[in-house]
């Protein structure tokens, strides 16, 4: 069947990695796609969010399975558009969560009050609009340093701020509200109290009745090394875990996923989809600090990677509800990935850079991020370029595979953390 995959990142280049090797894909198409997407499926240069302009390209190229990649399209609801359709309610099938569950991510503070409802462990929080400032300031005074202060809605990966003292935290809660920081996504604050753990990533597939749990992964969000500086979309990953063992999986599985699951189920929330469970570990108990509604990127360049069953013959079964007669097999080697990205981000920086020495890459992966095919050449055109992913027996193996081959590989003031699982 010809499938489509919604997006134009590092996440979707694995995808695509994954779905073209699968006996069930003839073509694949992805939109709006990147360089690296260029060379293994068909690019189509329209946006995620242009929902009748995906229904005539599902039309026209008699496309009858869509991969959902960003959150942007899940939050604005794609799902419920296809199953409004008559036509694409009947003969395609999407790989998302509804609108309503899309809210996960969505709204931060949905996410909070759904997991109070199910008694999923999570930091204490309350939420504020511009009209309760002075309220907000005093739940700040409740709290200890340092304080977490979450936009409500999307805020491309930036809109959480974690500040050292509490008149930062004051001045932050002001800029958010009043000044509109982070503009309609801070229309309302999520405060919370901070937790003092190890962070780690969770995925978890589902049909709505049952679920598959993928590989854990754990990311590093800040830009320097050492885990400083500002936060990113993701400067690296690693899967699996090394300190989860299957104790506190169980742990995760019977508080978190299984609570989660029955959670969609009892407010009868159609979900055909992934859940990213973002967690902490706190001495031997896993809190979770955020839902996301699709797969994590840089996490996704390390996850799919270990993943050997046929990913497409598992997403026909989540239509059915048949997830449970699934096998997912997963190979027990390690994952590394290692981002490089534009001098200057996250913050200003500069694209059209050519890329060179991508064709002398050994044993590694190479997944574009922010690429595109200019004259016959790859070029930078985002502050995330591309994800060096490699296996091996261990992470330490993994990433010294990835750094040996970022070697090789050049553009101009080219960046990327050389300290990539520095704290495992």
């Amino acid at each position: 069947m010809n499938i489509l995959i919604l997006g134009s990142g590092g996440r979707e280049h694995a995808f695509a990695y994954k779905v073209v090797q699968s006996p069930h894909c003839e073509r694949l198409y992805v939109a709006p796609g990147n360089g690296g997407t260029a060379a293994i499926a068909t690019n189509v240069d329209i946006s995620t969010t242009d929902f009748q302009a995906v229904k005539r390209l599902v039309i026209e190229k008699d496309i009858k399975m869509v991969i959902v990649g960003p959150e942007d399209p899940l939050v604005h609801g794609i799902y419920d558009f296809f199953k409004r359709d008559t036509y694409l309610a009947e003969n395609v099938q999407i790989i998302a969560p509804s609108q309503e569950g899309a809210k996960l991510e969505g709204s931060k503070e949905f996410a909070k009050q759904f997991m109070q409802r199910h008694s999923i462990p999570t930091a204490k929080y309350n939420s504020f609009t511009k009209d309760r400032l002075e309220e907000g300031y005093r739940f700040l005074e409740t709290l200890k340093p340092p304080y977490v202060l979450k936009a409500d809605g999307l805020a491309a990966g930036k809109g959480v701020l974690i500040l050292p003292s509490i008149d930062e935290a004051r001045t932050a809660l002001h800029d958010m509200l009043i000044e509109a920081k982070f503009g309609e996504a801070s229309h309302k604050i999520v405060i919370e109290e901070f937790l003092d753990g190890i962070e780690l990533s969770c995925f978890v597939l589902t049909d709505g009745k049952h679920y598959k749990i993928l590989p854990t992964a754990k990311d590093y969000k800040r830009v320097g090394e050492g885990d400083t500086g500002l936060n990113t979309g993701g400067m690296g990953a690693i899967s699996p875990v090394p300190f989860v063992d299957d104790l506190f999986m169980q742990k995760i599985e019977e508080r978190i996923i299984k609570p989660t699951i029955l959670g969609l189920q009892q407010e009868h929330i159609d979900y055909k989809g992934f859940i990213f469970i973002g967690l902490i570990k706190v001495g031997e108990d896993p809190f979770v600090i955020e839902y996301n509604v699709r797969m994590g990127d840089p996490e996704t360049e390390v996850i799919l990677p270990r993943i050997e069953s046929d990913l497409v013959n598992i997403f026909k079964a989540l239509e059915k509800q048949e997830l449970d007669k699934m096998t997912l097999k997963i190979t027990p080697k390690t994952a590394a990935t290692v981002m490089l990205t534009s001098g200057g981000y996250p913050e200003t920086y500069q694209k059209g850079f050519p890329i060179t020495g991508l064709k002398d890459v050994n044993e590694s992966l190479v997944f574009h991020a922010g690429t595109a095919i200019k004259d016959g050449k790859t070029v930078t055109t985002g502050g995330r370029v591309l994800a060096v992913t490699s296996l091996a027996n261990d992470f330490h193996k993994a990433l010294a595979q990835s750094y040996k081959n970022i070697e090789k590989i050049h553009f101009e003031r080219q960046y990327f953390r050389r300290d990539i699982g520095f704290d495992l």
